[in-house]
């Protein structure tokens, strides 16, 4: 064609010469290694997305590996609060630097560069992405084997921004009992396919809570219905969760590093072989 421009992101015209769509993968900077990126999504909130992303980042920090979590929840980070971090981050000319747990975790999230962390974040959500892109390209995370992403609920701007940013290794779904949930996945799992993104698997939060008198399990939302959802899907339930008060004082003091992660071996087995 004479007129021509070689732009083909702006031309609707199919003709020889036009190319493939641009990758819209954001590279890591020059001093950021990082090796597996792991995104923790759920289709609805509420259903721990952020005390799962929390354990399995202490899970794989006890089985030696160098870890980072990326708090993408812009709207509702609760990530600093359940690792005991208060201080800000520091920023030079060049890059943001990550907070540090005690057991080493790098940790980068809006409640670490905000200076009142109860202030309500009202942003559009180009300005959200944009932050998360931010995230990726402008920290040093340094070294990292494996970097957990908690990400929003639901398949909006956030989840968005980061599949096409961020290449991703794979994604864990996170959810609870209830019948509502072979719909809430499905809708996750729906968006990885359409995105190209690998499912690791689903892990069931809340799943039971143990009878401190009689060691019984109690199905406090009735029967599951995660296991049906992942064999409807063709991916594997990894591990299921008990209702801990334990994890929620954890939680709240900022100690989740002491929480016991012996129940996510499954999930941590199937990250470590990727």
């Amino acid at each position: 064609m004479s007129d021509c421009n070689h732009d083909c992101s702006n031309c609707a015209k199919s003709c020889g010469s036009r190319t493939e769509p641009q990758s819209l993968l954001v590279p890591q900077n020059e001093a950021s290694h990082i090796k597996k990126v792991i995104g923790i999504v759920s289709g609805k909130g509420g259903v721990g997305k952020s005390m799962v992303t929390s354990l399995l980042a202490c899970a794989m920090n006890r089985a030696g590996k160098k870890v980072a979590v990326m708090d993408a929840d812009i709207t509702g980070p609760s990530i600093p609060k359940m690792f005991g971090l208060n201080e800000r981050a520091v920023a030079d000319d060049k890059y943001m630097y990550p907070a540090e747990t005690t057991g080493g975790i790098k940790v980068m999230s809006l409640n670490l560069l905000v200076e009142n962390q109860t202030d309500p974040v009202i942003w559009r959500g180009p300005v959200v992405a944009g932050l998360i892109q931010q995230f990726w390209k402008d920290v040093k995370w340094g070294d990292v084997d494996f970097m957990f992403i908690d990400m929003p609920p639901g398949t909006g701007d956030v989840p968005l921004t980061v599949f096409q940013s961020i290449k991703l290794d794979g994604i864990i779904i996170a959810t609870t009992p209830q019948d509502l949930v072979s719909m809430i996945v499905t809708k996750a799992i729906n968006m990885a396919k359409m995105m190209n993104v690998p499912i690791i698997g689903i892990i069931e939060n809340m799943s039971y809570l143990k009878c401190p008198h009689c060691g019984e399990d109690i199905a406090l939302f009735g029967k599951s219905h995660t296991a049906e959802a992942a064999v409807e899907n063709g991916i594997p339930l990894l591990d299921r969760l008990p209702l801990d008060p334990a994890l929620a004082v954890l939680s709240d003091e900022g100690r989740i590093e002491q929480a016991e992660t012996g129940t996510l071996m499954s999930a941590v087995r199937m990250i470590m072989s990727l």
